[in-house]
């Protein structure tokens, strides 16, 4: 199975101690955000050789207007925080079908750092594809004007 297949999970039952967290993907910022087709986030956890630590979740279809696609979904993320290097980072792709080539197209995407998460609302910048996993390079934004995948996280230690 390609972990590219893969769809939203449900809340994994981790042990005591462990720290989980919680993703709400609210919406996406675009300048042209009503053009995209099945628009879904892709989201993943992956080291820092860019190897996914988890199979891949994809939300369903999100609605646009003007300026953002409202996604609306939890993303339950599989593996304890705890148990993640320091150096691992998520990886949000946006994805829309291209009905003249018959395929799913990465449009931009997005990453959060180990460091940088914590509870609340994070606003995360949005940069050209394809997704450097390694991020072995500086990512380009996608567009100069600010427009930002706004998402947020829930932490929390189960006791």
């Amino acid at each position: 199975m390609d972990p590219g297949d893969g769809t939203l999970r449900p809340a994994p039952a981790h042990k005591k101690g462990d720290i989980s967290l919680v993703v709400f993907i609210d919406k996406w910022g675009f300048k042209d955000a009503m053009s995209y087709y099945e628009p879904r986030v892709a989201v993943s956890v992956r080291d820092e050789k860019g190897k996914a630590v988890e199979a891949v979740q994809e939300t369903p279809v999100g609605r646009s207007n003007l300026s953002y696609v409202f996604f609306e979904n939890t993303i339950y993320i599989q593996t304890p925080l705890n148990s993640l290097s320091d150096k691992a980072a998520i990886f949000f792709e946006f994805r829309h079908f291209k009905a003249k080539k018959n395929k799913k197209s990465v449009k931009a995407y997005a990453f959060m750092e180990m460091d940088e998460i914590k509870s609340g609302p994070v606003t995360l910048e949005v940069y050209k594809k394809p997704a450097d996993y390694k991020r072995s390079k500086k990512p380009g934004l996608l567009s100069v004007k600010p427009l930002y995948l706004h998402l947020d996280l829930t932490v929390t230690q189960r006791k």
